[in-house]
């Protein structure tokens, strides 16, 4: 593959992207005014970047728009795109003349790109590339690329900084990939500007790669809440599958801890959710750190030391061995617990008289809820079967 269709490849790539990044974004990000303005701003350099491909301007000139139209569209929506990076930077420092003054640059360049082109400055008799300059002319593209390597400068020093201050994940990963994309914006711009003046036009698909990279960083920039909530999800639903046996089985002995009682099985519970997957996993960890607390009043004397003398001889090690030990205690405290509820005796059976405590479950942690869940022995939710009642005695 020549440089050139890798160019075109990953510039197609790119397009796709950043466009379904928009159109998945729109909704959530129009209603924000914190992500509104990341949102335009990705989509003017969306619309920059689309007019860059040869296949589009290809599609546009089939259509009997000229190629110097379809190049000074470009540069000036590129330029907007600049503009807009510094605007959506100075509204976050809430100053007002900072504001004002990019407002001001923004429309000179604007219109000093327009005139330019107007007055057909420097122009040369014969149009240039699908990927060249609207025009020749030197002012004019130094306003160009001045204007575009002042916003991605500043986005730099801006954006990575910030990101090192501020406790939001989500943002921090959003800011980190907007700067990293303006970095490589300022690559392609120092050397689009090299080139013009050095005339090395080998080098022009190697710049192309490089700014539809930038437009990669751009989406992932505007994806990061998406993918968030996606890998939270995915979180929550993990355990709630992995946490479901041990929570069935231990709220089957502490009823009063659950707000609803587990579904039939636990593809069930995953399918046929009663609520989201996150509340159903936070759900899950409380009831099931409740059902602990109340089943270790159940647990005999030496439950624990035995039961960790058998995942030792089991050749269990480390947390695995801790983790076999607290389940194997827990078991018997369960089965105590629900043999307790089924004797008919009066008043009813109370639990031991010298229970023992059980290490580690202080603090209900979800690591160490996983942990007991993946050794939890197999058991039956069911309690054990009501004997039958004694005849009644004759009078």
């Amino acid at each position: 593959m020549t440089a050139t269709e890798l160019a075109d490849a990953v510039g197609v790539l790119t397009v796709v992207t950043l466009w379904t990044a928009l159109a998945w974004r729109a909704a959530p990000a129009l209603r924000r005014p914190n992500q509104r303005g990341l949102w335009v701003t990705v989509l003017a350099a969306t619309v920059a970047l689309t007019l860059f491909q040869p296949r589009i301007v290809a599609g546009f000139t089939d259509l009997g728009v000229g190629i110097h139209t379809v190049a000074l569209t470009r540069n000036l929506i590129g330029v907007l795109s600049a503009g807009l990076v510094l605007l959506f930077i100075a509204d976050s420092t809430r100053t007002r003349h900072l504001r004002a003054a990019v407002l001001v640059g923004l429309v000179t360049a604007l219109g000093s790109l327009l005139a330019l082109d107007l007055l057909g400055v420097d122009q040369t008799a014969a149009p240039g590339p699908a990927q060249g300059p609207a025009t020749c002319s030197s002012l004019y593209w130094l306003i160009l690329a001045v204007a575009h390597l002042l916003g991605d400068a500043v986005a730099v020093a801006v954006c990575w900084p910030y990101s090192r201050r501020t406790g939001d994940r989500d943002l921090v990963r959003s800011l980190r990939l907007f700067a990293l994309g303006s970095v490589l914006a300022l690559v392609f711009w120092s050397g689009y500007l090299v080139s013009l003046y050095v005339r090395a036009p080998g080098l022009l698909p190697y710049l192309s790669v490089i700014i539809s990279v930038h437009g990669l960083f751009r989406a992932a920039s505007l994806l990061v809440p998406t993918a968030a909530a996606l890998a939270r999800s995915a979180t929550a639903l993990s355990t709630v599958w992995r946490l479901w046996p041990l929570w069935r089985d231990l709220v089957a002995a502490v009823p009063q801890v659950t707000l609803a009682g587990p579904q039939r099985t636990r593809v069930r519970e995953v399918l046929r959710p009663r609520s989201s997957w996150a509340l159903q996993a936070h759900r899950q960890i409380i009831e099931t750190y409740d059902a602990l607390l109340d089943l270790q009043a159940y647990v005999g004397p030496d439950a624990y030391d035995t039961a960790y003398r058998r995942a030792e001889a089991a050749g269990l090690r480390g947390e695995r061995r801790t983790a076999a030990a607290l389940a194997g205690a827990l078991g018997e405290a369960r089965t105590a617990k629900l043999t307790a509820g089924t004797r008919t005796v009066t008043p009813p059976a109370e639990p031991p008289a010298a229970p023992g405590r059980l290490p580690g479950l202080d603090r209900g942690s979800p690591a160490t809820l996983l942990a007991l869940a993946r050794t939890w022995p197999p058991t039956t939710a069911k309690p054990p079967a009501q004997p039958d009642p004694l005849p009644a005695r004759r009078s």
